[in-house]
């Protein structure tokens, strides 16, 4: 499976069965500093957005007819199976402050990956654990402010135990908010560092968790 990073939450995952495109954004550069270049997706099977926050929402950057499923809790049909969507939220506060936040879960080439979106609850509960299954690919927030930071980020994956976790949502040259992901990647192991936004998983060390940063886009 090849993926693609194209900054904050959004991530482009190509297989040998289908293309799923998670959380892309639009242009934001006149709201706050944000050098992330436009998403262009010429088409995807499967477009999945966590939750209803502009920098997470932008359909129209995906072409193609894809299955839609925005920040829907429960078990979906999809081009590539079942896809579940687990009801979690953006805060410690039970939605109150930022809202509700889905946790995606699916398959894809024989790799079973989670995307956590905005995560922001002091933990995972014991019924959305159960409902999330084992993780392969492990996608989190890191970056504390509107979700978890470095602590709880590494207290999922202790408990998760993925293959590998890319971290996600967190300060990078392109952006000046959110903490960056050092204190994360310190809390778990020595991470490998790419010089691309891409990576193939195939091509990755199968003993994990291992922590994987791609190259901010």
């Amino acid at each position: 499976m090849r993926v693609e990073w194209h900054g904050q939450s959004a991530f482009t995952l190509s297989g040998k069965e289908a293309t799923v495109v998670i959380d892309p954004f639009g242009d934001l550069s006149s709201r706050r500093r944000w050098d992330y270049p436009p998403i262009e997706v010429p088409a995807a099977d499967l477009l999945l957005v966590t939750h209803e926050h502009i920098d997470h929402n932008e359909v129209g950057a995906v072409g193609g007819e894809p299955t839609v499923l925005r920040a829907q809790a429960g078990r979906h049909d999809s081009p590539l199976g079942e896809v579940v969507g687990v009801a979690s939220e953006h805060d410690e506060a039970a939605g109150t402050e930022r809202g509700p936040n889905t946790i995606f879960a699916f398959e894809l080439d024989g790799v079973r990956v989670a995307h956590f979106g905005d995560f922001g609850q002091a933990g995972l509960r014991p019924e959305q654990r159960r409902a999330i299954g084992a993780v392969d690919l492990l996608f989190l927030p890191v970056g504390g402010g509107p979700t978890i930071g470095a602590e709880g980020a590494a207290a999922i994956v202790a408990e998760l135990e993925p293959r590998w976790v890319v971290p996600m949502h967190y300060r990078t040259e392109r952006i000046d908010f959110l903490e960056p992901a050092d204190e994360f990647l310190a809390a778990t192991g020595e991470p490998v560092r790419l010089a691309t936004p891409c990576f193939e998983t195939g091509e990755l060390p199968q003993d994990g968790p291992v922590a994987v940063v791609p190259a901010a886009p």
